[in-house]
Formats: C-alpha cells, structure tokens, sequence
C-alpha cells in the first residue's frame, strides 16, 4: 500500500516525499512540473507526470498501488498573481481539488492531508491567530484554498473521508542534510529570494511595503522550517491512521518577524551586505500573521526541531550555494 503525494516535485512536496522514502513507505508522485522539478523527486519514489484533475490518472494509481492516503501539494501559490489572474487560481487550486477528491472519494480511499495556508484569514487584526479565527481572506490564493477546506469538509461528511487541513504560514529552509531545497524558478519567497541574492543570483530584492501598522513598517510573518512542517505532516498520516478525528490546524511557531528582520539577518549570515529597495505593498497582503500553535502540538504531537530564524536561514543559504547561477531568477 502506498501514499499518492501531488505537488511531490516542488519545494514541499519533494521534502515530504524525503521523508517518507526515510521512513520506509511507498510513495508515489504526482506532478505536472508546471513548477517543479523532476531532479528534485527522491528516485526511491515511482514518478508520474499529469494532472492532479485528471481522475482517470488518479483512479489508475490508486488502483494499481493500492494507495491508502493522500497528501496533497499541487497548487498555484503566488498571492499578487492570484489577484491579477484569480481565474487561474481558482481552477488551479478549487477546481482542481474537486476533480481530485472526486476521485478520490470513488475509490474510497480513507485519508486525506490537505496543503493549506494562513492566507485564509486574511487581515486578521490579532495575534496571534487560532484556528477559530474567522476565515476572511483578502486574495483570491486564500479564498481558493478556504473553498477547498469547505469541500473537503462536506466529503468528510457526505463519503466518510477522513482529514487534515494543515494551514501553513511562511515556510522556509532547506534540508538540513542538504539533500533538498527550494529550486522553483522565480521564487517570492523573501528567504528564499534573500538567498538569491547574498549568493549573487540576484542584483538586488526588493521590501514590499514600508508604512505597514508594524514595528518598522513591514510586513511581520510567522517563519517555519520546511522539516518541521513536513514532520507535521507525518504525524498528521500517523494521526488519521489511527483514527484521529478530522482537523484544521495552524502550522507555525507563534513567533514573528518582519521583512527587515529576516534581510538583515541573511546579510549578518552571508556575509553579504547586498542591495535591497524599498517598493509599494503588494496587493493582498495582510500587515502581520503569526500563528497560534497551540492545537497542531497537543492534536498531533508534534515537536518542532529547527524553531529558530537562524537555522532556517543557514539551511536555505546553503542549499542557495549549491544550487547553479541560471536555476535562480533573473
């Protein structure tokens, strides 16, 4: 019996299927490389190129390798995109997702992690935020996903699915064994972006956002390590195994920190006082969301190994070394 991982090409799906592989299962990737990257894919897992909406796909691999969940990572997840083409991101992230839990609930398979983000809250006005924080979300990224959570909830209700929906906030690092990173061409992330440019990838970043209500007037955000959150995700497997009621769960650390913070701490690491400018807020952007993270810990009990900015950083940075000039943005 194996794990069907969608999205296992790209930046948090391939350390998920790492981890997975170290753990003995069997897995089984799902990826269209719209964003991913082949090389990325651990070779003891069995590689399929498609669709995630193309259920006679679906239907085929659960068939044929007996898969016993699912942890779903393919997605479309650059907020200003989703607010100049939403379209896109509705049929990427919504419709998609239909198509996928329609076959999924046909084929009875009985456990289901969902990739979902702190986007749904929107500008939430407090912190930090509990998942019974009203969901308002501001983007059109956040709504795709908030609509993809009420599906999976009414599946659970109506075809006896069980769940998971993990709400990341902003996830960062690498491997800490230097076997993945982020390699997504033209990343947004600001470490990863950061990292772009201390190794000179980059001429220069730019900070979105200056006259933010925050302590110096930029966005704060909740900074998580790619580890720990897949190691969420396991024990999130492990939880519905055994049975665990279905659940919505914050993931992040409850510590925040703005985007002046994090450059300057990637110049203090790299060595590398690099060209930062300032730019107009994007649209989307919620001033600050840090996480209350309280539930995913007693739910699941997860323990988090790399709680610390630095960590995340030296991690991202060293993969960001290994990685050739032309895989980063221009």
């Amino acid at each position: 019996m194996a794990i069907l991982v969608t999205g296992g090409a790209g930046y948090i799906g391939s350390h998920m299927v790492l981890a997975l592989c170290d753990a003995g299962e069997e897995v089984v990737v799902l990826d269209d490389l719209s964003t991913g990257v082949h090389e990325n894919v651990d070779p003891r897992a069995r590689f399929v190129f498609g669709d995630v909406s193309d259920q006679l796909i679906v239907m085929r691999l659960i068939a044929e390798h007996r898969i016993r969940a699912v942890v779903h990572f393919a997605a479309k997840i650059v907020v200003p995109d989703s607010v100049t083409d939403p379209l896109d991101y509705y049929l990427a992230n919504t419709v998609k997702t239909r198509a996928l839990l329609a076959a999924v609930a046909s084929a009875r398979v009985p456990n289901f992690v969902f990739s979902s983000t702190a986007a749904v809250y929107g500008n939430v006005g407090q912190e930090p935020v509990s998942e019974e924080t009203p969901a308002v979300p501001v983007s059109p990224y956040g709504a795709s996903k908030l609509m993809s959570e009420w599906m999976l909830r009414d599946s659970a209700a109506a075809y006896g699915l069980k769940y998971v929906a993990l709400r990341y906030f902003n996830v960062a690092g690498a491997d800490p064994k230097g076997r993945a990173g982020q390699s997504t061409p033209r990343a947004t992330h600001l470490i990863k972006v950061a990292c772009e440019t201390a190794t000179g990838k980059r001429k220069s970043m730019q900070v979105f956002g200056t006259d933010y209500p925050t302590k110096d007037g930029t966005c704060i955000r909740d900074y998580i390590h790619v580890s720990d959150l897949v190691a969420a995700h396991i024990n999130a497997l492990r939880y519905l195994q055994d049975d665990g009621d279905n659940a919505v769960l914050n993931c992040g650390y409850g510590t925040g920190y703005s985007v002046l913070e994090v450059v300057k701490t990637v110049k203090r690491i790299s060595g590398v006082d690099f060209p930062v400018a300032m730019a107009p807020a994007r649209a989307g952007d919620p001033a600050a969301i840090v996480a209350g993270a309280s539930k995913i810990r007693s739910a699941l009990g997860w323990q988090p190994k790399y709680n610390d900015l630095e960590k995340i950083v030296r991690h991202a940075l060293a993969w960001e070394q290994k990685l050739p000039a032309k895989s980063a943005a221009a």
